[in-house]
């Protein structure tokens, strides 16, 4: 009989319940759509803000060069996966056949990752260990008349190196008035093998693992300047803390609204039902009854648009995902319990007040039509 009642009620009500199942719906599948952005955005905006390059620096404490191999034995000493592209510069003088240049040694295969906002005429080098070209910066290219093609030649006394030019950069910064090479052949020219300037390194900072790991190297190698680049480091935290505030935020509203609409609509119900429930206290029925009643309707309601709300949820986090990162959005074991919670907390906290009036019905007044 308490089953037949329930289902009659809601058949008998299809209009206020679609309403209902609409406004949990919705909350539902905003909660879903910001949980799962939220709990995979340091992920998609780490990757995005890799476009404005290396956030971890590793340099000499004292002088102007380190050992190579200090230098590779912290990259090769890193927890895997924490490093996704590192190289070693090394600069000096050179003199060519036109005029004494600035020349960076650095690791081409990684140059790509580490400066990806070069803008490059002609092409990228990906081979470190081709040292028969080379990138230029475009101010020097433009003052000894190179272009894409081109050749320069290196002199050292009776030595000669000639380099075909293959790209040439527009980086805004020193890098426009240097002569890029491959890490090997700068040692060899400048006679300084086995050191570097410095090293730059792209550094996963989903978790804030930058600052944690500045500390540990820190510690262990405590002659070499090491530290995070704060421009880059500190823009991807601030940004996360702004977007994942402003997500909570939407979220909060979304919910709150959605509580003061599924509870007006639950007040509208136990006013037609006024009758119903002070005819079933006349026959016997408790407060208690009345109130499972009420939550096993609200329950049953808030269940299917739940479910109907992770779905659209995930969808719309799809959307939000290829608008703002151009990548599809994983969904976190985390974001259907959290949806689930918080949707049947709502639904909950919308029936308290219809479901006290209900169990305050008199039913001689009501009967009587007072």
């Amino acid at each position: 009989m308490f089953w037949r009642l329930v289902l009659r009620a809601l058949k008998l009500r299809m209009q206020r319940v679609v309403v209902i199942f609409a406004a949990l719906a919705v909350g539902a599948a905003i909660v879903t759509a910001m949980s799962a952005v939220y709990f995979d955005i340091n992920t998609k905006m780490s990757q995005e803000l890799r476009t404005f390059g290396a956030n971890f620096y590793i340099g000499p404490g004292h002088g102007n060069t380190l050992p190579l191999n200090d230098y590779q034995q912290i990259i090769e000493q890193a927890p895997k996966g924490l490093i996704g592209a590192e190289s070693p510069y090394l600069y000096g003088m050179v003199r060519t056949e036109l005029e004494k240049v600035v020349v960076m040694g650095v690791r081409f295969e990684s140059l790509k990752q580490i400066v990806p906002y070069w803008q490059v005429t002609g092409s990228w080098l990906s081979v470190s260990f081709d040292d028969r070209k080379a990138m230029i910066g475009y101010k020097l290219a433009n003052r000894l008349e190179l272009k894409v093609g081109d050749s320069l030649v290196l002199v050292d006394g009776d030595q000669k190196k000639s380099l075909q030019i293959r790209g040439i950069v527009e980086s805004g910064d020193a890098t426009d008035n240097v002569l890029i090479i491959n890490l090997p052949l700068a040692q060899s020219w400048l006679k300084q093998p086995g050191v570097i300037s410095h090293g730059l390194l792209s550094v996963s900072n989903e978790a804030g693992q930058v600052d944690a790991f500045a500390q540990q190297l820190q510690q262990h190698y405590p002659d070499l300047e090491i530290r995070p680049i704060r421009k880059v480091s500190a823009s991807e935290g601030q940004v996360l803390d702004k977007i994942k505030g402003l997500m909570g935020l939407v979220s909060l509203v979304i919910l709150v609204l959605s509580t003061l609409c599924v509870n007006t609509t639950l007040m509208a119900i136990v006013s037609e039902r006024s009758k119903e429930f002070a005819l079933q206290k006349a026959l016997g029925a408790k407060g208690r009854d009345i109130v499972r009643q009420i939550m096993a309707e609200t329950m049953i309601i808030a269940l299917f648009a739940i479910i109907a709300g992770v779905v659209i949820g995930y969808i719309l986090a799809q959307i939000l995902g290829q608008a703002v990162f151009s990548a599809s959005i994983d969904l976190r074991a985390q974001v259907i319990p959290l949806t689930f919670i918080l949707s049947l907390l709502v639904a909950l906290i919308a029936a308290v007040l219809p479901t006290y009036r209900a169990v305050k019905i008199e039913p001689a007044k009501v009967l009587k039509g007072e």
